[in-house]
């Protein structure tokens, strides 16, 4: 009987999108005064609404995610792409996806959740970046119209804060959003209304996704293998371009605890395939106890392995400044841990945080990464990271005069609420040049790790650097009490980690793995 109502519901809904479009007015339970009549009139009148065989709207029903996406597809003018699978919503679900309207593992295309409620979060995602993509909410303001935004994902933060600002959701009377909760028929229809008005009514057809994105593999590196550079993308064993997302950790003699086994995991169960091993070298780090820094480092790294992660080993050059004060050092700790993982292929050393201080490129920090790179290369072939001056933004002078060998990577670091469109530029033009760029640290702060969060600005980062196949890693894995946390304050690192635990940037972020 399951078998037989799933197969029948399926026809019925194919009915509601694809049949012959009922007068307007015409569904027999839609009377004249109903809070939903103008948006279902109209969307009947559009052609995007069509009735069940028995002239009943069913406005009390709960839409399915494959109702809502054909919905939505025609309200954008999409047109069906190529479904994988005989279900009528299969071409809609695929189109959304194609559009990055929806990611695979929301409603992925093999049809097991097409017929099943699409949740509030996931439609009003699906709905802003088909109709209304450049709506953007300020966090501040926005949140605090929502009762229960604490419930809220942090990879909606963006697209539902953005649906408040522009008025295509306004919550019920309590104040609450339900994300998690369905949307019934009459809902879809009025959101979908709003947002079509804002829009400016009807969109002209879609136009082909272009070939200019780059599309990355994700996953650790049981399935990517060694990493290589071709051009200035990141590539894996097989030379197709890789992405890898992750997380740092903040020092290791403060918050060494949530770079341990149990935190290692918990952030890979988020779904991370990076792990940033942050040694400092200054402020009691490994200049003054190089023993106990390394043994944490190590127990860090291997932690990163075993969950198929890939790692970075970190030279944390901050307060030290200029990498040559201490270049002795680093040639002999990359050389050991070269030869230590010089099988391994998910270590990537990068061997200078951020040259500050009067460091220039040409006189400091090339000839030390000259000198640290032969180090590391006498055992490894691994990626190695290299930074540069002014806190590692200065890679236009990198790309002057780039160092000569294989598998070198330029990084450049960020904060959403400090560095904007200026940085953005000068990666493309590094890249036009021809230096790959791998962004090793960013956060949703303000570079001192206060103020925001900055959610508006830091997603305009990260679809910047997806679009672009660039890797990075979010500064930082603790709970001190910063923005830039991703934990809240007193969180066990030992034991396993809900969205609870996660403050406001770690919801953003780890909603963006």
């Amino acid at each position: 009987m399951k078998r037989i109502s799933q197969k029948l519901w399926g026809l019925l809904a194919a009915i509601l999108l694809l049949g012959v479009p009922l007068p307007a007015g015409a569904f027999s339970d839609v009377k004249p005064g109903d809070w939903y009549e103008n948006a279902v009139t109209e969307m009947t009148a559009q052609g995007y609404l069509l009735g069940y065989p028995d002239g009943r709207f069913r406005p009390e029903n709960t839409v399915s995610a494959g109702e809502f996406l054909a919905i939505v597809g025609r309200c954008a003018g999409a047109q069906e792409g190529d479904g994988q699978t005989g279900h009528w919503a299969a071409g809609w679900v695929q189109a959304a996806l194609d559009r990055s309207w929806i990611d695979w593992d929301e409603c992925p295309p093999t049809g097991a959740l097409f017929d099943k409620p699409i949740s509030r979060q996931l439609a009003v995602k699906a709905l802003m970046r088909a109709l209304l993509p450049d709506a953007r909410g300020d966090y501040n303001t926005e949140s605090q119209k929502i009762a229960d935004f604490s419930e809220l994902n942090g990879r909606y933060y963006e697209t539902t804060l953005g649906a408040y600002a522009a008025g295509v959701i306004i919550g019920d009377p309590s104040g609450t959003f339900r994300p998690l909760g369905s949307l019934t028929r009459a809902e879809a229809c009025i959101i979908i209304q709003r947002a079509l008005k804002k829009a400016g009514g009807v969109l002209p057809p879609a136009p082909d996704i272009p070939s200019g994105p780059v599309e990355t593999i994700q996953g650790g590196a049981s399935e990517n293998g060694w990493l290589q550079v071709k051009g200035t993308q990141l590539c894996n064993e097989q030379g197709k371009p890789v992405a890898l997302h992750g997380m740092s950790t903040h020092g290791l003699q403060w918050y060494g605890q949530f770079a341990g086994k149990q935190a290692v995991k918990n952030t890979a169960a988020f779904g991370a395939n990076l792990f940033r091993v942050a040694m400092y070298t200054g402020e009691n780090g490994y200049l003054s106890q190089p023993e106990a820094m390394k043994k944490k480092a190590i127990e860090a790294i291997d932690a990163a392995i075993a969950q198929d992660m890939y790692v970075i080993i970190d030279w944390h050059i901050l307060s030290d400044g200029n990498p040559l004060s201490h270049v002795k050092e680093a040639e002999a700790f990359f050389s050991e841990m070269a030869r230590r993982y010089q099988d391994r292929p998910e270590v990537i050393y990068e061997i200078c945080n951020e040259p500050n201080g009067g460091a220039a490129w040409g006189k400091d920090i090339k000839p030390y990464a000259q000198r640290v790179v032969k180090a590391i290369r006498q055992h490894s072939k691994g990626i190695i990271l290299i930074g540069s001056s002014t806190w590692s933004q200065d890679i236009h002078l990198a790309a002057q005069d780039p160092l000569e060998g294989e598998n070198l990577m330029y990084t450049l670091h960020f904060y959403a609420g400090t560095h904007g469109k200026e940085l953005r530029d000068r990666i493309d033009q590094v890249l036009a040049k021809g230096l790959p760029v791998f962004i090793s640290e960013w956060g949703v702060s303000r570079a001192d790790g206060s103020g925001g969060v900055f959610l508006k600005e830091a997603g305009e980062w990260l679809d910047f650097l997806q679009k672009r196949g660039i890797s990075w890693a979010n500064w930082s894995l603790c709970d001190k009490d910063e923005t830039s946390a991703a934990l809240k304050p007193g969180t066990p690192a030992t034991r396993a980690w809900t969205t609870a635990d996660l403050s406001e940037s770690g919801k953003f972020v780890f909603g963006r793995f």
